[in-house]
């Protein structure tokens, strides 16, 4: 399998040949899924004792199993959070992969961290953090903020008091899901505090004043959202902190969406208070123009990172050492092997120039204003809420649940488009709405008027 022969040569040929053609497209197809039973029924079985040979193998993924995927960064893919990595990212995503770099220690890939901390370097200027600060890259949003929750866990159970308390943090209804399933994982308790318009420093002040002298003894962090995924709503940070500052609490910023609007010079003042957090969380991948997957986390104090995620073993003693001295990834962060995923990212700010990425991140802001200026134009829809961020929340009046779920997929069949619905809390109950969400540059205003135009 490890031998260089004519096969693996026409083979290599054969991908850069597809990789080349899929890098230098202005149009491609948005792609829609299949059943397993479809899909088995194409391709038949490949993984076999003998092999299926690599040129039949590279061609069912050309004539089948690649169109059965939606790609993220097709301009009119407007559903969830898409992305929309630059060609220059995407191309040194190959070289990251063909160059077989780990990059959990500087000893093995002091190279490719040196880049990763470059750009690092950057987005760490973005947030306004004290000296001092620093992240690393994670595989996404859910790692980073996991990684800062058992920081902020491991830190507050220093003090013996709270050694065998079972952990408690408060965040929003409208944070992203992840922040549940991360808590999940590190096994603390979450208090929801109901409110999908922005958390602010007085719902924070009530919350922890109701609560009871056991509950309060096992808060240890609150986490505030700098752009949620639903509507890209951020929370009122300044107030956030003040409350976490003056009862000593740790404070994480999950910005993994809206993270990339820091660099926006027409919304940087949303964020103000971001500089106060002990912990932040920004994807690269999402609104960064990076390839999945990209995440980050980014610390106040990097070295309480350090205490909680640093893993022992005599076999990584050597890492360690002086003569291996350098930055360690993973000494602050959950995941002990990785790959030095924030190389493409690097490649790309070092080709393009941060200037460029600024315009880039204004573009998505600017097509929301425009979403929302056609949306309160056009008689058969209207706006939930003003656009915030690059999200856009409205309804087709009349529609019910099953209407916007039956468009979705009738535009989604066609190739047409991929907008999907959501929920968006009125008074007492849920109401289905449709949503978009602007991330790629390349999404132009008539594809905003076909779209709506579709609803009609």
């Amino acid at each position: 399998m490890h031998k260089i022969d004519i096969e693996l040569i026409e083979m290599t040929l054969d991908v850069m040949k597809y990789a080349i053609g899929r890098i230098s497209a202005t149009e491609h197809p948005i792609g829609k899924p299949k059943k397993y039973e479809e899909l088995k029924e194409l391709v038949g079985e490949t993984v076999t004792g003998k092999g299926v040979g690599g040129e039949y193998a590279f061609n069912l993924w050309k004539e089948h199993l690649s169109k059965a995927n939606v790609p993220v960064d097709h301009p009119r893919n407007l559903a969830f959070v898409p992305a929309a990595p630059t060609r220059a990212a995407i191309m040194f995503d190959l070289v990251t992969s063909a160059s077989s770099i780990h990059g959990a220690y500087w000893m093995e890939g002091a190279g490719g961290i040196f880049c990763e901390n470059e750009a690092m370097k950057w987005i760490v200027s973005l947030t306004g953090l004290p000296e001092g600060a620093f992240g690393v890259f994670t595989s996404g949003g859910t790692a980073a903020n996991l990684s800062a929750i058992v920081t902020a866990r491991e830190h507050w159970r220093e003090d013996d008091t709270y050694k065998r308390e079972k952990g408690l943090i408060i965040t929003s209804i409208g944070a992203h899901s992840s922040i549940k399933a991360m808590a999940k994982v590190a096994d603390v308790d979450i208090l929801l505090v109901d409110s999908e318009e922005r958390l602010t420093g007085s719902d924070l002040r009530e919350t922890i004043d109701n609560l009871n002298f056991h509950q309060r003894k096992r808060l240890f962090a609150v986490v505030g959202t700098g752009g949620t995924t639903n509507a890209g709503i951020i929370d009122d940070l300044e107030g956030i902190a003040e409350v976490c500052e003056k009862e000593n609490i740790w404070f994480h910023v999950d910005a993994a969406y809206g993270g990339g609007a820091l660099a926006a010079d027409s919304v940087r003042h949303l964020f103000n208070g971001i500089e106060r957090a002990d912990s932040i969380t920004i994807d690269p991948h999402k609104w960064m123009f990076s390839p999945y997957d990209c995440g980050a986390v980014i610390y106040k104090n990097p070295e309480l990172a350090k205490n909680a995620h640093s893993q022992q073993g005599s076999y990584l003693d050597i890492f360690k050492d002086e003569g291996a001295h350098g930055f360690n990834p993973t000494d602050y962060q959950i995941q002990l092997t990785r790959r030095v995923r924030g190389l493409p990212l690097w490649f790309s700010l070092a080709t393009h120039g941060t200037d460029r990425y600024k315009k880039s991140v204004e573009r998505g802001i600017e097509l929301a204003q425009i979403a929302g200026r056609m949306i309160e134009e056009n008689p058969n829809v209207e706006l939930v809420r003003e656009p915030s961020l690059s999200c856009v929340i409205y309804r087709r009046i009349g529609w019910k649940p099953e209407d916007y779920t039956h468009w979705t997929y009738e535009n989604h069949k066609k190739g047409f488009a991929l907008v999907t619905p959501t929920k968006w809390k009125n008074g007492d109950t849920f109401e289905t709405v449709s949503r978009f969400c602007f991330i790629n540059p390349d999404t132009t205003e008539n594809d905003i008027h076909l779209i709506l135009k579709s609803m009609n």
